[in-house]
Parts: C-alpha cells; sequence; structure tokens
C-alpha cells in the first residue's frame, strides 16, 4: 500500500482540476481498502474515495483528509456470470465480455472509470444499465465494520442513482458482480434510437455484440466521450448534468414554457419514467436556452462537440468550472423552469 502526503489528487481526475490530499493511499487489495478505510475512520479522519477519476469534481483547495485510491484489479468469468474488482477499468472490462461473445454491457462501452463506481451511479449509456445486469454488489460496510453483500434487490437502483449514492460515507465497494447473457455472439436486445438507426437496424434487433460496441465508441468519441488526452473535449466528466425527472404538472408547466419561448410547433424531447413522471433531455434544454458547443469564453467551456460535457480547455481551476455549470444552470431554470442536477459528485465545493 502506497502513501503519499501533499499529494496532486488533479492527476487522478478526468476533468484535471482540484488541489492536493493532505494524505493519499493507493489500495491494490481488498484487504489494504478496509484497512485504509478503518485506520481513517477511527482516527476520525475525512475519506475520499476514488476510482477511475471520471465523476469527481474536487474544490482547488483539494481535500483535507485522507484520499483512498482504490486500484484493485481482478476480472472472473465463469460461464456467463462475471466479477469484477472495483478496481478494474471498466472500459477494458467491457471490451473482454465482448471478446467473450458476451452481452449484456456492450452497449456501455468506453465509459471511463472503474467498475466500483458503476453501480454507485447506476451507469447507464445507449440503452443499458448495469442496474439491469448485477446480480450483487460487495462493499465494506462502515457503519456495521464489515464486508457484506448486497442483492441487486437491496442496491436501490434508479435512475443515475443507488443506495451507495445515497450513503455515500456507508459502503465502500470492493466487488461487483454481473449476469450476462450467452447470445451465440449477438448483442442484448438494442433500445435505443441512435445505436439502431447508426447499425441500420429496429429498436429490439440484436446484431454482433462487437459491431454494437465498435458502434458505441464511435458514436460516443463524435459526442467526445472517449478520453482521448491530445482532446480537451474528454478533459470532462462526460454528462455533467443528468436528465430531469418531472412529473406530469411540473412537465405540463414546462410544454407551457417552451411553447411561449420557442412556439406552439416545438415538442421537447420526453421519455416514460415511471407511474406519473417524465424524463426530458438536458442536452435538449442547455442548447434551447442557448448554450450551444464550444459556448463560454474562459478556460472551461462547453464542449464543442455536446453540450452536456462541462471541459477543461487546460488551464482551467474548478471554479472556473463551477461558475460555467451555475450559469448554465440557472439559465435553464430562467428559460424553461427546470433545474438541472449535476451527476458528478463535488469535493468541499458545490454548485
Amino acid at each position: 500500500m502506497q502513501e503519499l502526503h501533499d499529494a496532486p489528487l488533479a492527476p487522478l481526475t478526468t476533468f484535471r482540476l482540484g488541489g492536493p490530499a493532505t494524505r493519499l493511499v493507493t489500495a491494490t487489495t481488498d484487504d489494504e481498502v478496509i484497512a485504509a478505510v478503518r485506520a481513517a475512520d477511527e482516527a476520525g479522519t475525512p475519506l475520499l474515495i476514488i476510482g477511475g477519476g471520471s465523476n469527481l469534481v474536487i474544490g482547488d483547495k483539494g481535500f483535507d483528509g485522507t484520499a483512498l485510491r482504490i486500484a484493485t484489479r481482478g476480472f472472473a468469468l465463469d460461464g456467463t456470470d462475471l466479477t469484477l474488482a472495483a478496481g478494474e477499468n471498466w472500459s477494458d472490462a467491457v471490451a473482454r465480455t465482448v471478446e467473450a461473445g458476451l452481452a449484456g454491457v456492450e452497449c456501455l462501452a468506453g465509459i471511463p472509470g472503474s467498475a466500483g463506481a458503476t453501480p454507485i451511479q447506476n451507469v447507464g449509456a445507449y440503452g443499458q444499465e448495469v442496474s439491469a445486469t448485477i446480480t450483487e454488489v460487495v462493499a465494506y460496510d462502515r457503519r456495521a465494520g464489515e464486508t457484506v453483500t448486497l442483492p441487486n434487490e437491496e442496491c436501490g437502483f434508479s435512475y443515475r442513482h443507488s443506495r451507495f449514492k445515497q450513503h455515500p460515507d456507508r459502503f465502500v465497494v470492493l466487488r461487483v458482480r454481473f449476469a450476462l447473457e450467452d447470445a451465440g455472439g449477438l448483442s442484448a436486445p438494442l433500445k435505443y434510437p441512435e445505436t439502431a438507426r447508426a447499425l441500420g437496424v429496429e429498436a429490439g434487433d440484436r446484431v454482433p455484440a462487437a459491431i454494437a460496441r465498435e458502434t458505441v465508441l464511435a458514436l460516443r468519441a463524435g459526442k467526445g466521450m472517449v478520453l482521448d488526452p491530445a482532446d480537451h473535449d474528454t478533459w470532462s466528466a462526460g454528462s455533467f448534468f443528468t436528465n430531469p425527472i418531472l412529473t406530469e404538472a411540473e412537465h405540463d408547466a414546462f410544454l407551457r414554457r417552451v411553447q411561449d419561448r420557442l412556439g406552439p410547433d416545438v415538442a421537447p424531447p420526453a421519455f416514460p419514467a415511471g407511474e406519473g413522471l417524465v424524463k426530458t433531455s438536458a442536452a435538449w434544454l442547455i442548447d434551447r436556452a442557448g448554450f450551444t458547443k464550444g459556448y463560454g469564453s474562459g478556460p472551461a467551456r462547453i464542449s464543442t462537440k455536446h453540450t452536456l460535457a462541462l471541459t477543461n480547455r487546460g488551464k482551467a481551476t474548478t471554479e472556473d468550472l463551477l461558475a460555467l455549470a451555475r450559469e448554465v444552470r440557472d439559465g435553464v431554470h430562467a428559460a424553461f423552469g427546470v433545474t438541472l442536477v449535476n451527476e458528478p459528485v463535488t469535493v468541499g465545493v458545490s454548485l
């Protein structure tokens, strides 16, 4: 277990932002993870868990406490059952499942970060969410002081949310187990219209899983959502805001605002989100509120490829990023009466 003091955290995040940690510990085994967590808890030291750093916004002052970087490794396939250590690179793991001819996570290709973060955010894209294939999560329960195994139904999964996200100071994910599908090398039925269109098939069809993965990677790359150190559009946390979920009354009020602002013939995206709920598009809201691709004049700007990504153009500070995020959030609310919620976790700062 490696330990550093006054350690820079910016290089451990995809934003490449944030000040140093008082202490940075890198753990490569589950036992080391648990030991570091217990030591911090017993000493009353603030603890920050870092995996792939793709969903963190760390303040410019850094973190006054122990930052624990989980660098555990482990990829185990038993038939269609997959177990991943929390520190495994998620995108690489997806590629290996596709190489094994298995379906279920192929449309989650190219998502940066570690496997341990996927249940926390209930990571999803292009018609798939990890909650559909996760069978159980092994975690260290800081409240109980023991390792626990939580089956899917006890994880509290919902859109970009989970029990782990709801109680961020309680659980430290160690292992994630999935049940994949052997469909003879084919993908799961395609649910996302954009993916189906790109493949020239209908929603619900199956295609070779490798082709589905490659198509998703190309779609993501076109939006700056595949990490590339040379491309500042990828110096981001991917989608910065979640898609708003509105009650029917909120949705009706939203439609009235759209008609008043954009005209009676404009229909914003709308998707069923459960009984009495409607999900709309954060990217659509941002764009129609006047925050187009490339918006901004400072070192933090909206991506030139996708309006939902806020980016560090190379010399930004976290405060630069937050100023842009607040401008976008407040502008969307002023235009449409909808409040956007940030998807990345903020550390030492808030919107």
